[in-house]
């Protein structure tokens, strides 16, 4: 067995190798610093300048609050001056009311402070205003080690931030007896090998960042189905059964170097703690199990004193005696510290305990707050605290670890992820929450509708419900507002769950259960079933992600819940290049230099120049910023919001009739150096036949810039009669507008005035002409689109694009599908159609075209444009397609000629700084387009880069030039590339 146990101890040093060189040697004082003169000097200073009564208050710690009034406060002053406390354990309250409370205490302490907190899942387990960390059985099923251990060193800087120099933590526990009500998901798992790892990162992670960890609850409170805050638990495990699995996470924690161990308030016979004496209180326990059998070196915490586990077999100030006698150094929660200190005192006079061995524990205490600093003056800033605390770091550790952790327990026919998109029609279902978070991130891959079934539903509402959801395929439902209380079915309501189960019947379901991993086994029924562990912000995130592919499911359960679902199962799943969804510091850039976007859109919109808009950014695959400003319109009748679609205008030439040339010519379909009339017979005697089709798509085959046929269709300033109506009756079919009607033939009557329009004079004697950027080309591709495929271009793309991509809120003709207050309003068109044109093309060739046309007509989102552009970067890859090669789109995105800067349809960076439509840090590798209306998407390939800024800048009035006069989309584009840049250098630092 020793040797087994070595084995092990030996691996995990190689494991966390990576983590942290720091090591402890247990035969040696933990708490020597490198100076060890100097601390000698100290700790004799402060021990020679206090009596020894003085020095008993070293071996105190009371509670404290910073949510409590002036009576609370003044009581622990008092302590603190008349008992020369050794220290303080905050409980509930805020960081900033504790911060201030920290500084006076240590200004009234004798003897600096020891400040300490329970904190096992991070500072928000305490405080108000701080972000939380995920519980340990959480941090069980994560598949990455190395984050516990980060997770350990950012909760050691957030301690520091807080003046405080213990945590509570970790929970060592190995749960045994999943009816534990006190351990349970605070426990890292029920496997002894799997507690010590993550345990031995999380102490590395606190340790060797200055924070002295605290392994609890010895000897093991895992095996218990009582709790010890109300009782004291019976554990009738054997002791060589407690030595081989409870004990094994101390022994390989104690070989690296813990710092200290809280002892739990249980009986356990087979170790000789006896009825009236548990551990706490028991020498065979504190004293020979741990310091003596276990060679601890470190401190020896009680567990807190005011529990029933001890507080109910003797009286304040008698239990604080017997657990100094056990063995334990510090006295945890003492409830009548002047009454403790008095029978110490006369233990003392007694001989019980010698005056040496008191004296000794205070020297370790002294050294232990000399290794924690304490011998520099102590005080806290409290000017943003709250913003130190939780910084953007924080944040995106939480999210890695809690996308670490995500289990796939059932996965029939690897239904997860969700392949293919244009063959599903899909609803969610959330049972006992709203959890919009979760549909919100439902959304962003593909388009659903939402049910909620309320808690307490009867059998009229689950039929009701049954009703809504009949002509579904797939179900995604979230089982929300769980508890922790196995005693209570951890909330759930087996009526709801038989539902679930009968949905299984007529379609795909997919389960994600947002709470505690032993409910799990009520859903074992589920075909497809996920567990999150925990209901939050993060998690109602991150299983969309994994459920689409855009993240991969990697988590392994921490318990075992039945035959099937064992200790470390968990079905690995794919991820599938789908948009994930992150934080910048995640993805290495830097939030604080985004936000100066927020800056610059609010100037814009003050200024006019756009009364509202959305910025997107992603950066390696992953979301990092989207983000809403303004409003529909300067009436501020709608905010703008991330499900707003903006009129696309030009960007319609690459996100449209690009993608379909390309998917042309990747297919042997087309040839971009044949001319037009190789397609298109009817050209044959044009002036349009020869043109080449790599050169319309440069803007280098002669055309003119634009064609403002609607002028045809006027007579001064009024609509000709026959070609418009205010009324929707034949022949006038063809809205234009609100109440404006165009003759379903006037499409026809386009295609004929672009075929017969000029071309432009060469000006060379090559006969090459030169660049000049074009809309007519587009209405000729369009043209030789829709014949090549044989219907109509917007359905294509929809088929072969769009609705593969999930890209759901995306296309030509808006209002077909959606609600004017979906769309941001364009012109208040006075020339042209004399109204406001809102949720219809703005531009009028397309317009009078039918609304779909190669230069114009596209409506989109920010998130759905993001999918396009990513495909792009993918080299045509996204989901489980493959709609373009990679040849192909590397030769799109190329640039083509020294005529300009030109792609084949895309846009390029002018390699003349300054002269260009992007931002000046953009690389010349960069493609992407920008539209009249105010919008524009890019994506770099170097820096794996998308940024796409939408906006309605022509609203009311399409002569509104500022947003190009104040750069405000390249200016945002160049901070975007100062985020990543100063990511760099502060990691450098």
């Amino acid at each position: 067995m020793c040797q087994k146990v070595y084995a092990f101890a030996f691996c995990s040093i190689l494991l966390l190798g990576l983590i942290s060189s720091h090591s402890f040697a247990p035969d040696k004082d933990l708490f020597l610093s490198q100076d060890a003169s100097a601390q000698q000097i100290w700790v004799d200073s402060v021990f020679n300048s206090l009596t020894f009564e003085e020095r008993l208050g070293q071996l105190f710690m009371v509670a404290a609050y910073s949510n409590k009034g002036k009576a609370h406060q003044d009581e622990i002053s008092e302590l603190i001056q008349n008992e020369n406390l050794g220290g303080l354990i905050f409980f509930q309250g805020g960081p900033v009311r504790q911060a201030q409370l920290t500084n006076e205490y240590q200004q009234l302490a004798k003897t600096p402070l020891f400040i300490a907190m329970d904190a096992e899942w991070g500072l928000g387990m305490r405080l108000d205003s701080v972000l939380r960390f995920p519980k340990q059985m959480t941090l069980g099923a994560a598949s990455d080690d190395v984050l516990v251990y980060q997770m350990g060193r950012e909760i050691a800087r957030q301690f520091k931030e807080m003046g405080m120099h213990i945590n509570f933590a970790p929970v060592v526990d190995v749960n045994s007896d999943p009816e534990n009500p006190v351990i349970g998901y605070r426990s890292f798992g029920e496997e002894k090998q799997l507690v010590s790892r993550k345990s031995l990162a999380y102490m590395q992670g606190l340790q060797d960042h200055g924070i002295i960890a605290n392994a609890k609850h010895f000897p093991g409170h895992g095996n218990t189905n009582s709790d010890s805050h109300f009782t004291t638990p019976v554990i009738l495990s054997s002791k060589e059964r407690i030595v081989d699995i409870d004990l094994y996470p101390y022994r390989e924690l104690i070989d690296k170097g813990l710092m200290s161990v809280m002892v739990a308030h249980l009986h356990i016979p087979s170790l000789g703690s006896e009825a009236r004496l548990p551990t706490t209180l028991s020498p065979k326990v504190v004293t020979g199990l741990l310091r003596e059998e276990m060679n601890f070196q470190g401190l020896i915490f009680t567990d807190a004193l005011n529990m029933k586990g001890v507080s109910n077999l003797y009286k304040p100030g008698e239990v604080d005696l017997l657990a100094l006698l056990a063995g334990n150094d510090i006295l945890l929660y003492a409830e009548d510290v002047p009454k403790s200190k008095k029978l110490i005192l006369e233990a003392v006079e007694q001989g019980k305990i010698s005056k040496e061995e008191v004296d000794r524990r205070v020297r370790k205490v002294l050294n232990a707050k000399y290794w924690s600093g304490l011998h520099h003056p102590q005080q806290v800033n409290s000017q943003r605290l709250v913003e130190r605390l939780s910084n953007f770091g924080t944040k995106a550790l939480i999210e890695q670890l809690y996308a670490s952790s995500i289990t796939v327990l059932n996965n029939n026919n690897e239904a997860i992820p969700i392949r293919h998109l244009d063959m599903e029609r899909m609803a969610s279902l959330t049972l006992g929450d709203k959890g919009e978070t979760f549909k919100t991130y439902l959304d962003k891959y593909t388009g659903f509708t939402h049910y909620t079934l309320r808690s307490n539903s009867n059998r009229e509402n689950f039929a009701a419900m049954e009703e809504n959801l009949k002509d579904y395929s797939t179900i995604v439902v979230g089982v929300m507002g769980m508890t922790n209380n196995s005693r209570r079915n951890y909330g759930l309501n087996e009526e709801e769950i038989a539902f679930i189960n009968r949905l299984q019947e007529n379609h795909k379901v997919i389960t994600v259960v947002f709470g505690n991993a032993y409910a799990a086994e009520k859903f074992k029924n589920q075909e497809n079933l996920v567990l999150v562990y925990e209901e939050n912000e993060f998690t109602q995130s991150l299983a969309p992600q994994v459920i689409f592919g855009g993240r991969p499911g990697t988590g392994k359960l921490p318990i075992s819940l039945d035959q099937n679902w064992s200790l470390g199962h968990g079905i690995q799943t794919a991820s599938l290049d789908r948009l994930a969804y992150s934080t910048p510091e995640a993805q290495n850039m830097d939030s604080r230099e985004l936000m100066k976007i927020d800056a610059l859109m609010e100037k814009a919109i003050a200024n006019k120049a756009t009364p509202g808009g959305t910025v997107l950014v992603a950066k390696n695959g992953s979301v990092v910023f989207e983000k809403s400003y303004g409003h529909h319109d300067y009436s501020k009748s709608l905010a703008v919001n991330e499900k707003t679609m903006y009129d696309l205008a030009s960007l319609t030439k690459v996100m449209a009739t690009t993608q379909a040339i390309m998917f042309l010519e990747s297919r042997g379909f087309i040839d971009l150096d044949e001319t037009l009339e190789t397609y298109l017979p009817e050209l044959s005697g044009s002036n349009k036949a020869k043109l080449r089709i790599r050169d319309i798509l440069t803007h280098e085959a002669g055309l003119l810039p634009y064609i403002p046929h609607f002028t045809n269709t006027l007579e001064g300033n009024e609509w000709k009669t026959e070609y418009y109506s205010r009324k929707n009756q034949p022949p006038y079919t063809l809205p234009l507008a609100d109440g404006v009607y165009a003759h379903q033939n006037l499409p026809d009557s386009v295609w004929k005035w672009t075929v017969a329009s000029n071309l432009r004079y060469t000006g060379t004697k090559s006969g090459r002409y030169s660049y000049r950027y074009s809309d007519v080309g587009m209405y000729l591709l369009h043209r030789l689109i829709e014949t090549m495929v044989n219907q109509p271009m917007n359905d294509f793309l929809e088929q072969h694009f769009y609705s593969p991509l999930g890209m759901n809120r995306f296309g030509f003709l808006p209002l077909q599908r959606f609600s004017p207050n979906q769309i941001a309003p364009t012109e208040d068109d006075r020339l042209f159609r004399k109204t406001l044109v809102h949720g219809y093309v703005h531009d009028p060739g397309a317009a009078i075209y039918g609304g779909v046309a190669g230069h114009a007509g596209l409506f989109g989102t920010a998130n759905d444009l993001a999918k396009l552009m990513q495909m792009m970067l993918q080299g045509g890859k996204y989901g489980s397609l493959e709609i373009l090669n990679q040849e192909t789109v590397e030769k799109f995105t190329s640039k083509q000629s020294f005529r300009s800067r030109r792609a084949l349809g895309w846009d390029k960076p002018d390699p003349e700084k300054d002269k260009g439509p992007t931002g000046n840090l953009a690389p010349l590798s960069t493609f992407g387009h920008t539209g009249f209306t105010g919008t524009a998407a890019w994506a770099d390939p170097e820096n794996q880069l998308i940024y796409i800024f939408l906006s309605n800048r022509v609203h009311p009035d399409a002569g509104n030039n500022r947003l190009l006069r104040d750069n405000v989309r390249s200016d945002i584009q160049d901070i975007i590339y100062k985020s990543i840049k100063t990511h760099i250098l502060l990691a450098n630092k």
